[in-house]
């Protein structure tokens, strides 16, 4: 007799599983119970990825997955399989690489995959289908006949396709290396810029047309190049501006919360305005880095406030009393998509005085038609000193009645039933974070955010820290999973951006640990990453994945802290292990570069090495050196201040502080350390003299 299905997935530590639990299907998580028993009854197997945040997922799930007749057919054809993509990002990659084959285009989630019992290659699949036959999509119940009676009366071409399916699979699994006899070069770094200005919307801001995503690393990959060409004297402030009007639009449009902070995952219109509401931290960690740093690089106050109130709503509402940041939160509340956050202009009048409500009613577009099915997204419609003006106000004035205005309506949407939250803790959405607010907190001398980073370090090393390796995912206290690729190298890059904030030497040991691992269990032969490691659950692919997604590829940033440990510690493993990465994902930079910027990120660093700033002293008097550099922008500069007392590995420990109580620093460039400086303005010198041409 088989286990209820309920019983099944109220054990899982995905709430996206949990929430299947009910369903009349007879869901199984992925595991020995389910594949043995598609094999022992040659059952074709339903695959059905997505996760807790995702609306169509939910749409599906109440139209077909609750509905008795649809899951009495899902039953008697198939074992159905429930997958968290958050948790298994394994299985997501290599079934979302299998869309893309059979189907020529991109899948997305809910994914539908029907598998084989005996290799379980995929032979179908698709995304969203609809109870009833609509929108050129077939009635689930009729696809779930049709695939059945396919597998049953074809087996032998769903063989021969699956074959072939896996030789293809296995044949790109690696990527394709091909160095160039003259060695690396810049040239990926010059198409991606031209690239991203060929597809940029000079408009809107962004890339492409809707739905809109924020990609934050195609703008980090412009601020990097603008950098980079400012410091060679040749500024590209036409990339600075793509990435600058971006980030302005976003912060204005319907993409941002206005009242609480913190960015949706995309806007389903070119304008930025109407939001797809789901919020996931895995977009909010690399914008709010982003944020920090573009404000730093132009001084626009704007763009520090969005940052800080995203880190405040990240503080607010996605960290656990135990430290850890939750994963998401749903686009639905109450059955309905955004509910929680769209209004109407007699509730804002309602809550706010007269003056305030003059104000807020043109900023925020109340004043005109509603945007979003007969009611009210609030995005900046017009600019705040123009509203001023029209009402005769100080600009000052107004600012004061806004954010007086928004006070009130936070706190009136609080008492809205809130959308649901998924409070799993992924080690990889926590390290994207914990980047985030090292960053935030370095660049706008917010203590608090970096107090932020380092709870939730600390929950990461108790809780998902396990003799010796990393566990993926944890929930209630129990964690479990084999950690992946990103897990590793999102976790080291965000403890490498803490100990730019503050210096902890038990901090770089662990970054120390967490790279052995790496280059232990995940390490291909030509060089860079498997996304899992030699002892992982063996799959139908084993992929090194070298291309950004909505996060950047943890290749990318492996090779960067590679290269960033390699040039503090004057270690040439590191070095050689990240340009060996950087050869063996060569063919993929080179056939779309924009396609792959964590990857063009570590190759701009391995052409142009990272200057390396260590400080020594008491304590007190590295504040002021660390606040003052935290506040540059110099993105191919790495700053450690390292207190007296502490005792760095290697190379580190070399560097020793005056006697009388003064600090000191050097600097390390194009592989010679210069003279120490006993002053800020000394190492300012130093850092404004040019630098070599490097590699390139």
């Amino acid at each position: 007799m088989t286990t209820p299905a309920a019983h099944r997935l109220k054990a899982e530590t995905s709430p996206y599983l949990q929430q299947h639990a009910d369903n009349p299907v007879e869901w199984y998580p992925w595991g020995e119970e389910a594949l043995r028993r598609a094999r022992e009854e040659d059952r074709p197997i339903l695959l059905s990825i997505g996760y807790s945040a995702c609306h169509w997922c939910h749409v599906m799930a109440h139209e077909s997955f609750e509905d008795a007749a649809t899951a009495a057919e899902m039953n008697r054809l198939f074992v159905n399989i429930k997958v968290d993509r958050e948790e298994r990002p394994d299985l997501d990659k290599i079934y979302q690489s299998a869309h893309q084959l059979l189907n020529r285009r991109g899948g997305g989630w809910p994914l539908t995959v029907f598998l084989a019992p005996d290799d379980l290659a995929p032979f179908f699949a698709g995304t969203y289908f609809p109870l009833q036959a609509r929108h050129g999509l077939p009635a689930f119940r009729d696809l779930l006949k049709a695939v059945h009676t396919f597998y049953n009366e074809r087996r032998e071409d769903v063989r021969a396709q699956n074959r072939r399916l896996r030789d293809y699979l296995e044949s790109v699994a690696q990527g394709r290396g091909s160095v160039p006899s003259a060695g690396l070069g810049p040239e990926p770094l010059a198409e991606a810029r031209r690239q991203l200005g060929a597809s940029f919307d000079a408009e809107a801001g962004g890339f492409g047309d809707a739905p809109k995503f924020p990609h934050p690393t195609h703008l980090e990959r412009l601020m990097h190049h603008w950098s980079a060409s400012r410091a060679a004297g040749e500024a590209d402030t036409e990339a600075l501006q793509m990435a600058t009007q971006t980030l302005q639009a976003m912060a204005a449009g319907g993409i941002f919360d206005q009242l609480g902070g913190g960015f949706c995952r995309y806007a389903v219109d070119n304008d930025w305005q109407i939001p797809h509401f789901e919020k996931m931290l895995y977009d909010n960690g690399p914008l709010l880095a982003l944020y920090a740093e573009a404000a730093c690089a132009t001084g626009d106050t704007g763009l520090r406030r969005v940052a800080e109130q995203t880190a405040e709503w990240v503080m607010r509402e996605m960290q656990s009393a135990e430290g850890g940041y939750y994963s998401a939160l749903d686009a639905d509340s109450e059955g309905e998509e955004g509910r929680f956050y769209v209004w109407t202009p007699a509730e804002v009048r309602e809550r706010l005085t007269t003056a305030e409500y003059a104000v807020v009613a043109p900023f925020y577009g109340l004043d005109g038609p509603a945007n979003f099915e007969g009611r009210w997204h609030l995005r900046q419609r017009r600019p705040l000193a123009e509203v001023a003006a029209e009402l005769g106000l100080d600009e000052t004035e107004a600012e004061a009645h806004l954010e007086a205005a928004r006070e009130k309506l936070l706190a009136a949407r609080a008492e809205r039933v809130r959308p649901g939250r998924d409070e799993k803790i992924l080690t990889s959405w926590n390290g994207l974070m914990i980047r985030g607010m090292a960053v935030a907190g370095l660049r706008l001398g917010r203590p608090d955010f970096i107090a932020s980073a380092e709870r939730a370090l600390a929950h990461l090393r108790k809780t998902l820290w396990r003799n010796g390796r990393l566990l993926a995912t944890a929930k209630d206290g129990r964690a479990h999973l084999p950690a992946y690729l990103d897990d590793y190298a999102f976790l080291a890059d965000g403890l490498l951006a803490l100990l730019q904030a503050r210096w902890r030497d038990e901090d770089l040991q662990w970054i120390l640990e967490l790279m052995e691992v790496l280059l232990g269990h995940f390490r291909t032969e030509a060089g860079g990453f498997f996304f899992t490691a030699d002892d992982h659950e063996a799959l139908i692919q084993r992929p090194a994945v070298w291309a950004d997604d909505a996060m950047p590829s943890g290749n990318g940033v492996a090779a960067q802290v590679l290269l960033q440990l390699g040039y503090l510690l004057g270690n040439g493993r590191y070095l050689a292990e990240a340009e060996d990465a950087l050869g063996a994902a060569w063919g993929d930079m080179e056939s779309l570069p924009h396609g792959h910027n964590a990857m063009l990120h570590a190759l701009q660093a391995w052409l142009q090495p990272t200057d390396v700033v260590v400080i020594r002293g008491p304590v007190e008097a590295l504040d002021a050196w660390t606040a003052a550099l935290g506040r540059e922008y110099a993105p191919h500069r790495l700053v450690l201040a390292i207190p007296n007392g502490a005792t760095p590995p290697g190379v580190l420990a070399g560097y020793s502080a005056p006697p009388d109580g003064r600090s000191r620093a050097w600097l390390c460039r194009e592989d010679r350390c210069l003279p120490p400086v006993d002053s800020l303005a000394g190492l300012r010198e130093l850092l404004a003299e040019p630098r070599d041409q490097g590699r390139a």
